[in-house]
């Protein structure tokens, strides 16, 4: 695996030493710079993914490390370090191209997380070059040659100037972060801050103070006061990942921030005004949310002001050898093998896969296959693919007897055992068999079944 350089700056060697040590030890290759001065002549020679930096330092402080890394290589990642964490100063830093900041007193822990964060933003070093393919190259972040796919992004594009809230739905595993970023990158906020919120992965007691920050002793633990992550997106774009998994308490403070443009930190005595564009994605039927009291219909219509739906896999085939192209390219670069190729047995499994998964398993797939064949060719044993959902259909259709039958039954147990394949949920259901949940629901009444 290529490892990925990485510079850091700090005047304590004691410091130095220890973060040097820390991120030897995750695999990076690490060199260090003695203070500012230092570091901008190294920058200015070498060539580096990563540059993390303590902010205040004799002479050249972190912040004209930023900057000077920024002038440099806008595309090399910055960490600032600061034990004087002040708003200001992390805002401004985050402003000025700064990738995430750590405040001191941190563990060694919390740096590599930080770290990890960082690089996995774009899932990419500084060094990887994308895959082209056929598609134009005003859409090479995002790997398509599928018309609908393209007609979406030229859409987007278009409403990215806005400053008006997306709401993204889709299926896991479709890319709707991507989406978000690409959305950002042809905004006119292009060169200030994106911020990204997982509303799941962090818990509902913690996700108020990580998006609203807190004010020094406003909770049990809370040593100095923390900005959150509206601060830290102001002028540029916060997005929501997963909004559905928000606490709805918590949802009428987020639409109070949205209507308003301003926030109160926990503990705070003053609000604070903010300029963000909001991007919210979600898996979930939120209209469906609504109607179980589980998320706020107020808050739906403010954020579904653009609305984006991310197609499955399974409707943009067409996408199937353009994106594995791109994906043996990629993981054979990153794990410094030959490009495999794939058998025409192995292709036909990949075309014919319902891929439940999406961009997500398809790209877990390949892979899998590149580790595994290495450099060889991949075949259908290679790819370990799970059953989906077009195979369950075909094993659930294979056990009806048609013979004898009219045209109203075969159809009436076609629905019958293809909800009894998947536990009676009418959503998935209508989904295998290619039809809307309403036209699903209509069936069922025209055979008094609807209490499925």
């Amino acid at each position: 695996m290529n490892k990925k350089p990485v510079l850091v700056v700090d005047d304590d060697p004691s410091m130095r030493m220890a973060l040097s040590e820390s991120l030897l030890s995750c695999g990076y290759e690490v060199d260090n710079a003695v203070d500012g001065a230092d570091a901008l002549r190294k920058i200015s020679k070498g060539k580096y993914d990563l540059v993390i930096t303590d902010m205040r330092m004799p002479k050249v402080g972190g912040m004209e490390v930023l900057r000077g890394v920024k002038k440099i290589s806008s595309e090399t990642h910055v960490i600032v370090i600061t034990a004087y964490g002040t708003v200001n100063t992390a805002v401004s830093a985050m402003k000025e191209g700064a990738s995430d900041f750590i405040m001191k007193p941190f563990s060694l822990e919390d740096l590599e997380s930080v770290v990890k964060n960082v690089f996995s933003s774009n899932g990419e070093g500084r060094g990887e070059k994308k895959v082209e393919g056929e598609m134009p190259s005003s859409f090479k972040e995002i790997v398509t040659c599928d018309k609908k796919m393209i007609s979406l992004l030229e859409l987007l594009k278009c409403v990215s100037k806005s400053k008006s809230s997306v709401l993204i739905q889709g299926e896991s595993g479709t890319g709707k972060e991507l989406f978000a970023r690409y959305i950002h990158r042809h905004s006119n906020r292009s060169h200030m801050p994106f911020i990204a919120v997982n509303c799941a992965a962090v818990p509902h007691t913690l996700l108020e103070s990580e998006m609203f920050g807190y004010e020094k002793g406003a909770f049990t633990g809370a040593l100095q006061k923390r900005p959150g992550k509206f601060e830290l997106a102001d002028g540029g774009t916060l997005l929501l990942d997963e909004i559905s998994e928000m606490d709805i308490q918590l949802q009428a403070k987020l639409l109070r921030a949205i209507q308003e443009g301003e926030i109160d930190r926990l503990g705070g005595r003053e609000t604070i005004p903010v300029d963000v564009r909001i991007i919210a994605t979600t898996n979930s039927d939120l209209k469906k949310d609504i109607s179980e009291k589980k998320f706020r219909e107020d808050l739906y219509y403010r954020l579904n002001v653009i609305p984006v739906h991310i197609p499955p896999l399974r409707n943009r085939m067409s996408d199937i050898l353009l994106l594995g192209d791109y994906f043996l390219k990629k993981y054979s670069g990153i794990t410094g093998r030959k490009c495999p190729v794939v058998s025409e047995g192995a292709m036909s499994l990949l075309k014919n896969h319902a891929w439940p998964g999406n961009v997500r398993e398809f790209e877990n797939i390949i892979e899998r296959a590149v580790l595994i064949v290495n450099g060889g060719e991949i075949r259908e044993e290679h790819l370990h693919l799970e059953v989906g959902e077009k195979e369950d259909l075909e094993a659930a259709s294979s056990d009806i007897s048609f013979k004898g039958s009219t045209l109203w039954e075969v159809e009436k147990n076609l629905i019958f055992e293809t909800l009894k394949e998947v536990d009676g949920n009418k959503t998935k259901a209508s989904k295998i068999l290619g039809i809307s949940v309403r036209t699903m629901r209509n069936k069922l009444n025209e055979y008094k079944m609807t209490d499925l």
